[in-house]
């Protein structure tokens, strides 16, 4: 698959979702005549690394719960994805633990109070580790590239760190901004 084969946007990841509906990613994979999946390999609580308690704005090493995911398109690996939350929101949640989430942890987040309302993305491209590229089935030395997505509240209270890793030559970030 090229790099224009799949493009994929930031916004249906952030909206809450309407009862009933799927996940976001599942629902963006159809539209585009594929099937998107993923397995929640690990959900709980961990010491936050450095750059995800910088960005939620406690200690380094304080604890945070994870949700690790690998992201499935037409049952191929296409994005890993650790999502963070301060424990204050997500301890002792559905967050913390390894079931879906009917509608998507976004739209969790929104029945508990938390909405997002700004949200600063980063990417970079690297070389895998040799965890990533074995999970992404990525050739040696194959490229991919980093998201790192903050959503805080109207507050500007920090609720989520996405980290994302995913094969850069599989990959079309798609960013569309409406000015005024």
């Amino acid at each position: 698959m090229g790099a224009s084969s799949w493009v994929s946007a930031s916004l249906p990841y952030l909206t809450p979702r309407e009862q009933g509906r799927g996940d976001a990613w599942a629902e963006e994979a159809a539209a585009q005549g594929r099937r998107g999946t993923q397995r929640i390999v690990h959900a709980g609580e961990t010491p936050a690394p450095a750059e995800v308690a910088e960005l939620l704005g406690i200690a380094d090493g304080e604890p945070v719960v994870v949700r690790r995911r690998l992201i499935l398109l037409d049952d191929l690996p296409n994005e890993l994805t650790d999502t963070y939350y301060p424990t204050a929101i997500a301890r002792g949640t559905p967050l913390a633990r390894t079931a879906k989430i009917p509608g998507g942890a976004v739209t969790f987040l929104a029945e508990l109070g938390h909405v997002g309302a700004l949200v600063r993305e980063d990417v970079t491209a690297g070389v895998p580790d040799e965890e990533e590229r074995k999970a992404l089935r990525t050739a040696p030395g194959e490229p991919v590239l980093r998201l790192t997505r903050l959503t805080l509240d109207r507050a500007e209270r920090p609720i989520q760190v996405d980290r994302m890793v995913m094969p850069a030559l599989r990959q079309r970030l798609r960013y569309q901004i409406r000015i005024g």
